[in-house]
């Protein structure tokens, strides 16, 4: 059973930063995706089983995710906030390997509730 909790959103204004945690007990490959309102839900990042990441290019050098083993926590990372990165953030996981394009939301068979996270200008 995988079961994941997502924590750490909140407000900050543009240029700041802010770390989400996601609580993914049971979950070999988790991901990070997000949502704006009134778009569709886009990959921002993943973690695999062996630590290889993804990243859209889109936060490519200003978010990093990370986990840590022991307490089967994942992390995001988030600096150099901007407003576009104003969304409702959600942990997504699987339990075994890590599917192919990564990004895509329907590879993903369990999810969190969400965090949002908004940052103003």
């Amino acid at each position: 059973q995988v079961t994941l909790v997502e924590s750490g959103g909140g407000s900050v204004q543009a240029g700041g930063s802010l770390t989400l945690s996601c609580a993914a007990s049971g979950a070999s490959c988790v991901a990070w995706f997000r949502q704006a309102a009134g778009k569709e839900r886009e990959g921002v990042a993943r973690i695999g089983s062996t630590s290889v990441t993804r990243y859209a290019d889109s936060v490519k050098g200003r978010f990093t995710i990370s986990k840590d083993i022991d307490k089967n926590i994942v992390y995001l990372q988030m600096s150099s906030l901007k407003p576009e990165d104003t969304a409702m953030y959600y942990c997504a996981a699987d339990r075994g390997v890590c599917w192919t394009p990564w990004f895509d939301p329907t590879k993903y068979p369990y999810w969190g509730q969400g965090t949002q996270v908004t940052v103003s200008s």
